[in-house]
């Protein structure tokens, strides 16, 4: 069973954020920025929907346009480019089984790339394979923050560059944009220079998250993944095991306060990580229907019984004070110090960014590794190796660049198993490649156990985004925040959380995506 993987937030772009915003900590906690595949409601061919965005949080602040724009809430009002753009597309080169896109000899692309935590090398890096591999294609990286800003007047003057990462803050709308855009399926049936078959090396449901109005026009490239995540020495030291059910991680709470240590730690910005472990738990229990009712903002949703039973266990733990006291006054960054430095509480639930996010912070031989949320039940609709898995960072061809053929070719080179090694070895994350993370990782535990529970899930991976395309996250910080620290009991989170989803509802100046 797979709910097709979606568009993701890993937490490369803070030194972005950090530039444009200042104060780091002040915004609401990251959430994973996904999508299914939806049908949009009550949008004509050229008006802009009104998805409240302000409330998004400090990941989808950088990189969730991309999420709502598939919704068009972010969508560029781009006029037709001007006919004094490139109609020809510049010079062709025959294609061939070695040159699929009929790449010319000695062409040039111009590749406009989102300068933010993963920074512009690992493109600069494939464009230079591409080069020995394309008959002396010439790739020009150039680094870009501002991608609208910069890029938009580009498209209204039909000379946009060859390759964009449409990544950022100020990301371009899809639905803006998507007649200009090149689809994208023919780079996934190229042979890579291995000379495999693209889509045949790279994990599941990569098209859906870059596909709009049934046109696949987005190649995301990094995947993400979610989980809880521990000190494997720590554990080892202790003969403990990982729990796989929640029944097994009240027995692991027990163990920890026998040793004066807690379960869980949380920060008041990033309550709501908790959130995203119920629901990943909820939907491996009661499967498609629990994501479903969720997404589409049913009412009654969050009294399913697959979450009920989730919210009551942390209610158990919440009591028990198996949460380090006085997450809801400490600083998100500064909570997870405590688990990774400190030692003082055993899990945390987060994605694959938060090795980088806290290697300044972490303890010496501390061997971060992650494993699948847990289960309610021993016999989930979804085996406990389902996870949460989306993938990221959207590559763009414009129609009217230069050279189209060249940006595909620019991608195909990435998605070579010598880019993607690259890339995951210089920002220990994985790309969408499969195989390309050897067996240490490159020295990265919490690496190597991404790239185990992707394996492991095969086709069982899902994700969904109604709290980023509604813009929920700092809403429900209140209730979390008052939930792990006691002030509030199961009905009372339940009770409002289900009136943040009602509200959209009802709202009827919000329009409503249909997820199925």
């Amino acid at each position: 069973m797979c709910f097709s993987a979606a568009i993701s937030s890993g937490d490369p772009h803070q030194n972005a954020l950090k530039e444009k915003c200042g104060k780091h900590g002040a915004t609401p906690a990251r959430q994973p920025n996904t999508q299914q595949t939806v049908q949009i409601q009550s949008i004509s061919e050229d008006a802009e929907m009104t998805i409240r965005a302000g409330s998004l949080d400090r990941r989808t602040l950088l990189r969730g346009a991309i999420a709502t724009a598939a919704m068009g809430s972010f969508a560029v009002a781009c006029s037709s480019p001007s006919d004094s753009g490139n109609d020809d597309k510049g010079a062709k080169g025959k294609t061939s089984a070695k040159n699929p896109f009929g790449v010319a000899a000695n062409s040039k692309v111009d590749a406009a790339i989102f300068n933010g935590g993963y920074g512009v090398d690992y493109v600069t890096y494939a464009g230079n394979i591409a080069k020995e591999k394309s008959n002396g294609l010439d790739v020009k990286v150039k680094p870009v923050v501002d991608i609208a800003p910069e890029l938009q007047p580009r498209f209204v003057g039909g000379n946009p560059p060859d390759l964009i990462d449409n990544s950022g803050e100020d990301q371009i709308g899809f639905l803006g944009i998507l007649d200009q855009l090149e689809e994208l399926d023919d780079v996934l049936e190229a042979n890579n220079y291995e000379g495999k078959k693209i889509a045949d090396t790279i994990y599941p449901g990569i098209k859906g998250p870059g596909t709009f109005k049934d046109k696949f026009v987005g190649l995301n490239y990094v995947m993400t993944v979610y989980g809880v995540w521990y000190s494997k020495t720590l554990f080892e030291a202790n003969g403990w095991t990982p729990p796989k059910t929640w029944d097994e991680a009240l027995d692991l709470g027990q163990k920890a306060k026998k040793k004066g240590k807690y379960l869980f730690v949380h920060g008041k910005e990033a309550a709501t990580y908790y959130r995203t472990l119920l629901i990943d738990s909820a939907i491996k229990e009661g499967g498609d229907e629990v994501r479903l009712a969720l997404e589409n903002l049913e009412k009654g949703c969050w009294s399913h019984p697959a979450i009920q039973g989730v919210i009551k266990v942390m209610e158990t733990m919440v009591k028990e004070k198996m949460f380090v006291p006085g997450g809801s006054g400490t600083q998100f960054q500064k909570a997870q110090a405590i688990w990774s430095n400190d030692q003082k509480a055993l899990l945390y639930p987060s994605g694959g960014w938060i090795e980088n996010e806290m290697k300044k912070a972490t303890k010496a031989d501390f061997q971060m590794t992650g494993f699948p949320s847990m289960t309610l039940t021993d016999k989930p609709k979804l085996p406990y190796e389902a996870i949460r898995a989306a993938a990221g960072e959207p590559f763009i061809v414009p129609k009217k660049g230069k050279n189209p053929a060249g940006g595909k070719e620019v991608l195909r080179a990435m998605l070579s198993k010598d880019a993607a090694a690259n890339f995951s070895k210089t920002k220990l994350a994985p790309t969408i490649v499969k195989g390309t993370v050897p067996a240490d990782g490159y020295g990265s535990s919490a690496l190597v156990s991404q790239t185990k529970m992707l394996e492991a899930a095969g086709t069982n991976i899902f994700t969904y985004n109604f709290v980023e395309a509604y813009g929920m996250n700092t809403d429900q910080l209140v209730p979390w925040n008052s939930f792990l620290s006691g002030d509030i009991d199961a009905k009372g989170l339940t009770s409002a959380l289900q009136k943040i989803s009602d509200k959209v509802r009802e709202d009827d100046s919000v329009d409503k995506i249909k997820v199925s």
